[in-house]
């Protein structure tokens, strides 16, 4: 089985790289953790795979997280401190997985890599 993780990021927030990296990291590492232990260990096994897409805006999110959580496929959303780049409780992105790639897929399959 092919196991992989991916991390939905906002458009509309033209984040900077460095800001960008920043909550992609934040998304992997709370959804990796919300993730069932045997899932953890196979997809750490085949190289913990992780792919970062698009989506427009804080509506299309949403809705992504519902899809995929009405699959069963673990999210962990993500809300900014308001530190540097965007204002305090901004969601930025959602962590997704890690799970079997074709899970995923079926749901986030037609969006755009970043």
């Amino acid at each position: 089985m092919e196991y992989k993780q991916v991390i939905l990021v906002r458009k509309d927030l033209k984040l900077p790289k460095g800001k960008m990296s920043a909550q992609v990291s934040h998304a992997s590492l709370d959804a990796a953790l919300k993730a069932d232990k045997k899932i953890m260990q196979e997809w750490k096994q085949e190289g913990a795979k992780k792919v970062v897409l698009h989506v427009v805006d804080e509506k299309e999110l949403f809705k992504y997280k519902q899809l995929l959580e009405d699959e069963g496929i673990k999210t962990a959303l993500i809300k900014d401190a308001g530190h540097t780049v965007v204002e305090p409780g901004t969601v930025t992105c959602l962590g997704v997985g890690p799970d079997l790639s074709e899970k995923i897929d079926k749901v986030t399959g037609n969006l755009k890599m970043v």
